[in-house]
């Protein structure tokens, strides 16, 4: 029997002076990057799912159709952060990723982002289902914990925010 998937994978990243502002802030459309390419990361680490491939394969691919996203705190020039990354929603052609950007140590929110995708036919760009094959690995790596509402961004972040400040005074 296969090992489960990881559904919250994280990976640790160094702010680059080239995506900062004069502040020495990490630019805000960046955070789009660093956040998308270490979900891409983890998708082919931890899934084996190179989207390329996939898109190449099934003549189908995600795209974005929404992001949402809280800048809490800024990310500093050469600091390391957290990103995790996990699905929290998703049906038979659309899913919505959460991604997180934390403090080296994990207990720092310095942003959040609900990407939504909708699956869709290549080259056309018209919706269409995901395989059979994609929706068994999508229902491993759903989150249930998260309890997914699309108006329903802003709770989520005062949640987390409030779980990790409850984390950090724990361990002083």
């Amino acid at each position: 029997m296969a090992a489960p998937l990881l559904r919250t994978p994280e990976t640790l990243h160094r702010i680059r002076f080239q995506d900062c502002d004069m502040l020495g802030h990490l630019n805000n459309a960046r955070f789009l990057d660093y956040f998308l390419n270490a979900r891409e990361e983890h998708a082919l680490q931890h899934y084996s799912l190179n989207l390329g491939a996939l898109a190449r394969q099934a003549s189908a691919s995600w795209v974005i159709t929404k992001h949402q996203i809280a800048y809490l705190r800024p990310a500093n020039h050469a600091e390391q952060v957290r990103i995790q990354t996990q699905l929290i929603h998703f049906d038979n052609s659309n899913l919505v990723v959460e991604m997180l950007m934390l403090s080296e140590d994990g207990l720092r929110l310095k942003a959040v982002l609900w990407s939504e995708m909708a699956f869709v036919k290549l080259p056309g760009g018209t919706r269409t289902e995901h395989s059979d094959e994609l929706m068994d690995m999508l229902e491993q790596l759903d989150v249930e914990a998260v309890d997914y509402d699309p108006d329903g961004f802003d709770e989520r972040v005062k949640r987390l925010r409030k779980a990790l400040k409850r984390e950090r005074n724990e361990q002083d």
